[in-house]
Order: structure tokens, then sequence, then C-alpha cells
């Protein structure tokens, strides 16, 4: 059942065609993962993340600068091939530049229409005292605007519904994570990252029944005759490129736990039901694990990535940048320090839209007989 995740993840925008043809429903696409996907659902529309195809590109130059990350060029390729072609509208956060400036170029030349184009902002900083405030304001404002666009007046029964949605969702990855922890995980670090990418490709319901599937029948009963190696952890940016997580699990090693918005900073924390359900989604999503673009001036990021490395034994973490990719450039030389005070050994690697995967795989050779050596003394 676990290949079924990478059926989603291959035919993406077949299963949103699927969808729109069975339900009459509205999609809704998306770049940030702070867009409260609650609201979405409980609008009766599907939220599916704008992601990337890891292909050479040359149609973004006239639209967006060379030094903006892959990953902002990627996904405005995408968008000006037609390959999302199927989505009635798209939102995003108040992020980074580089995201902003990608969500104009979208709706200008992409064919979204400023009517059918969101921000649901969120706060700059987390940890200010008025974020939480601020924050079920604007989930307000994009409730609106959701009734508005769909028709559908959106009851507390509704946001009750899309929070239990999301939440269930939350819950069962928690217990695929969780699973990662032994010896010898049933399932390999590429295996997981296709079930949390197909998640935000689907719909949450049916991602849900198919992860409790595995969960209930598969996961229990598999044994791996590979040997896991080295126990790996990711940290950095965006990240969906499987082939490169394959590569690296290929050289003796397995990634057990991570730490970026394809992977753990996506799920981790559930909302807390409370009487007023845009203050409860608010509170989930000023308590997640926060992007280094909004992790000031505590930066609470760093504490979770050591928690993550400790509770899953963690041998040694890969920081993966995006080129370019400003906010993740100050925050690896400060969390470099942070894990080396923690006797836990890192190494930097930079991904550009395609990845060179011979000589990141010689490099990550070299990393692992880093660690297998320091291990024999």
């Amino acid at each position: 059942m676990i290949e079924k995740f990478e059926d989603i993840y291959k035919n993406r925008h077949q299963y949103a065609k699927d969808w729109k043809a069975k339900t009459g429903g509205k999609i809704l696409g998306y770049l940030c993962t702070y867009i409260p996907e609650e609201i979405v659902y409980a609008a009766g529309a599907l939220p599916v993340r704008i992601l990337g195809s890891h292909e050479i590109e040359d149609v973004t130059a006239p639209y967006i600068f060379p030094v903006f990350c892959p990953f902002c060029r990627d996904t405005l390729a995408q968008g000006l091939k037609g390959r999302y072609d199927y989505l009635d509208g798209i939102v995003s956060a108040d992020t980074c530049m580089h995201i902003n400036q990608t969500f104009d170029n979208w709706v200008l030349y992409c064919g979204i229409g400023r009517e059918n184009a969101f921000i649901a902002n969120t706060p700059a900083n987390v940890a200010g005292p008025r974020a939480r405030d601020y924050l079920a304001k604007e989930n307000l404002e994009f409730k609106k605007h959701m009734e508005e666009w769909t028709g559908k007046t959106i009851t507390n029964d509704d946001l009750d519904r899309g929070i239990e949605i999301m939440n269930r969702n939350r819950r069962l990855m928690k217990q695929v994570y969780e699973t990662r922890k032994g010896e010898k995980p049933p399932i390999t670090g590429a295996e997981a990252m296709l079930m949390v990418t197909a998640s935000q490709f689907s719909d949450k319901e049916e991602h849900s029944n198919i992860v409790e599937q595995v969960l209930k029948k598969e996961l229990p009963g598999r044994l791996s005759d590979r040997d896991p190696g080295v126990r790996l952890m990711i940290v950095g940016s965006e990240d969906d490129d499987i082939e490169f997580i394959r590569m690296v699990e290929s050289k003796g090693a397995t990634l057990v736990v991570d730490d970026h918005c394809t992977g753990t900073r996506y799920f981790w924390n559930e909302v807390i039901p409370g009487e007023d359900r845009l203050a409860a989604i608010a509170n989930r999503y000023i308590d997640r694990t926060p992007c280094p673009v909004k992790d000031w001036s505590e930066r609470r990021r760093f504490t979770q990535v050591l928690k993550l490395a400790q509770e899953y034994k963690v041998q040694g973490i890969i920081l993966m940048q995006q080129k370019f990719c400003d906010p993740h450039e100050v925050d690896i030389p400060p969390l470099t320090v942070f894990l080396k005070e923690h006797n836990i050994p890192t190494y930097f690697l930079e991904l550009d839209v395609t990845v060179p995967l011979g000589a990141f795989g010689t490099r990550v050779e070299a990393f692992l007989e880093t660690i297998r050596g320091e291990e024999l003394f």
C-alpha cells in the first residue's frame, strides 16, 4: 500500500483532475505551509501544494531574477508551462520576498487572475506578543474570502470538520514517524517523504485512510532485511527530491527523521480545539516548528531539531539549503555551531532545481565515512 503514495506523487496532476471531476469542487493551490488548510477544507475545497518537477527549465528568466531560490523558479515554471491548469485559485502566506514575487507572477501570467488569488497573512515574528491575535483576525479575513469564493457559508461545524481532517492526518503521520525510532525502521526515509508529500497533493481524508491501513496492516509485519547503516537526519528548507533521498540512502544510511517544510514542519503540531475555532487554528500555526523566515528572535526551531535528533538517535545531520535562500543562509551557520556544541556532526549541501547526484553522492559517502571513523574511537 505504500506504493500508492508514490503513485499520487508521480501523478499528482491527474489525481487533482480526477478529484475535481468526481466532486465538482474547487481546487486551491498554495505555495507555503503556513496556509490554514483547515479553513480550505471547511469551505469544501481541496488544498494542493504547488511544488516543482526538478527539471531544467528556461521559462522563468523574464519573470523573476535568476538569483531567486530554485523552489520559486521551479514552481513558477510549472505554472508557466500549464502543469497546474486545473487550479481554480491560488493562495500564499506573507513569507519570504522570493515566494511573494513568485505568487505575483502566478497571478499575472499563469491564468489565475486577481479575483482568484488570496493572501493568508501570517505574522513575520511568530514569537511576538501580538502574533496570536493578529493571526486569528487574518484567519477571519481568509474565511470570508473562502466563503465568497466558494459561495458557501462556513459554520463552526464546518471548521470543526476541517480541523479534525487535518488533525487526524497529522496524528497518523506522527505514528508513522514513531516507527522510525526503532533499530531497524520498517520504512526508508524516501518512503516516509513520499507519504508526507503525497498528503500535500491529495484529499486528506483519503490519504489518512491509506495511512491508517499501512499502520494497521503493513508496517507491523514489515521486516526490512536492509542494513539501516548510519542514522541520518535532513534539516533545511523545502525538499521533495525523492531521487536525492534515495541516493543518500543507497550509500549505507537511513534518513530516520527530518526538519523541513515537506516533512515534519508540515504536520508535527495539531490544532488544540477551542471555542474560538479561528483562534485555535492561529495558535497551531504560531506554535508549529517555525520556518527560519519567521523564527525571530528566539530561534525555537533549534531546540526542536536537537530534540528530534536525540529522540531518533541520529548520528549525523545533512543541512540542506535551496541555493540563494536568504533565511536559511542566515540560519545554518548558528545552527551548525549549536549542533556541534551537542556533538552532532553536520554536512552542508546546497540544492538547485536539479541535483548533481554523482558529485553529491561522493560528498555524502565522505561524510558517512567520517561518522563511522569517529565511532571507532
